[in-house]
């Protein structure tokens, strides 16, 4: 089960050549006393989820962050929050002011209910196709990051607490080949 977060907590993930940099900068910023909210560790294609050190890696499709899939769903899960009842509510009203008689065998309460049914799968439908519509504003960053990840890097998210960075001088030690910032949680 992914992990959500509180949406104004930093992260950011490193593309690393090697596993134990990673191991290193972890333990580093434990020593330096930095609260971090979540370490993820992701390996390369062909290592898996190798239990060679002390971090486990995780396959990057389980990572919530780096899982484009994983976001559209959590976005379409929000807005049917709020499309669903206004389509019911848009359907009762619809069959009350037309005068239409489509499931008038149902009596006035039935009709009025069914098309309120109808409205709630509208709204359904709409977070759908609006959810599949809307990027996210990371689109970019995780696309390079998956680009990294089938090229043999790992892939290091640190999560800090609100208000707080990484120290860079410690993430510079390690040597990172790229650091992208994801804003969106």
């Amino acid at each position: 089960m992914a992990v959500r977060t509180d949406p104004l907590m930093p992260a950011c993930v490193l593309v690393l050549q090697e596993r134990a940099a990673a191991e290193t900068l972890v333990q580093n910023l434990e020593d330096s006393g930095t609260p971090l909210v979540r370490v993820v560790l992701v390996a390369p294609e062909q290592e898996g989820a190798a239990e060679s050190g002390r971090l486990k890696a995780q396959p990057i499709d389980s990572v919530d962050l780096l899982n484009p899939n994983m976001a559209r769903s959590r976005r379409q899960r929000s807005m049917s929050r709020w499309l669903m009842p206004f389509g019911f509510m848009a359907g009762l009203t619809f069959t009350q002011i037309t005068t239409l008689d489509t499931f008038a065998r149902f009596g006035a309460v039935g009709e009025a209910l069914i098309g309120g049914l109808l409205g709630l799968g509208s709204g359904l439908m709409g977070s759908y196709a609006a959810a599949a519509s809307v990027p996210s504003e990371n689109e970019d960053g995780v696309r390079i990051l998956r680009n990294r990840h089938n090229e043999q890097f790992w892939l290091l998210l640190l999560e800090t607490q609100a208000g707080l960075e990484v120290p860079w001088q410690l993430v510079q030690k390690v040597r990172p080949q790229q650091v992208v910032r994801l804003s969106e949680l």
